[in-house]
């Protein structure tokens, strides 16, 4: 399905409920009806080109209900804050790994053990910070890649292409090239929701849609999909802290 055309977007507030709710208008080339999505920029409101902002409005308050319960349930999960000293913690599939500072020489990171060892050349938040993020990318290529063409196998497909992708608003993505794409945050989460992110991009290679024939391919992969589902949307802001 060729993608729709972003061609204006503006920040815009109407009253929900009882509350000021700020959120972004998308107007996209091709697009038919009023698509709504919430996350932690907010409100976001993708519609047509000509439809007029009444009109939009109207259909944004046909599901108010639903729009302040996931902005309550959004500004519940708070992002939390990083510290790049020696002895923090960092979270690694699931568990937490001891962050250890050494100044001189080039600037690496490495695990041993429950430690991964920075080396940086003045101690800078900012050089820790990117040796652990260079680390984390090169652990998802090795990781993310060889469990996709594992769960593939076993799924009995053909392994796609797998790349890494840096995307913050979503885990993975899979398109008609058999492309998949899995955001290298995700090996901070445990396996079992590593999992279900797979086998949800791995479904899509039989079925490029959300309908119940994916889901059910879906559930064929990861019987128990739903609460791992559930588990992840409760959990994932704690991956997204760098």
């Amino acid at each position: 399905m060729p993608r729709r055309e972003e061609v204006a977007r503006d920040i815009r507030r109407m009253v929900l409920g009882a509350q000021n709710v700020d959120y972004t208008l998308v107007r996209r080339r091709g697009r038919r009806g009023v698509g709504l999505k919430v996350d932690e920029n907010g409100l976001t409101v993708s519609a047509p080109i000509s439809l007029a902002i009444s009109s939009v409005e109207t259909m944004v308050r046909q599901s108010e209900s639903w729009i302040l319960k996931k902005i309550d349930e959004w500004r519940g999960r708070r992002v939390p804050e990083v510290s790049w000293s020696d002895g923090a913690t960092l979270p690694y599939l699931g568990g937490k790994i001891l962050l250890r500072k050494f100044e001189g020489g080039r600037v690496r990171a490495e695990l041993l053990g429950a430690e991964l060892r920075v080396h940086t050349q003045t101690g800078a938040a900012t050089e820790v910070r990117r040796a652990v993020s260079a680390w984390y990318k090169r652990e998802a290529r090795v990781l993310l890649t060889e469990r996709t063409i594992w769960l593939a196998r076993r799924a009995g497909l053909e392994p796609p292409r797998v790349f890494i992708s840096p995307a913050l608003a979503r885990w993975g993505s899979c398109n008609s090239r058999r492309e998949v794409r899995l955001a290298w945050r995700l090996v901070k989460a445990p396996a079992t929701l590593v999992d279900y992110v797979i086998c949800h991009e791995l479904a899509h290679l039989r079925h490029m849609n959300h309908s119940r024939a994916f889901w059910a391919e879906v559930e064929r992969q990861c019987p128990d999909y739903k609460a791992r589902r559930a588990e992840l949307f409760a959990t994932d802001h704690l991956y997204r802290s760098f």
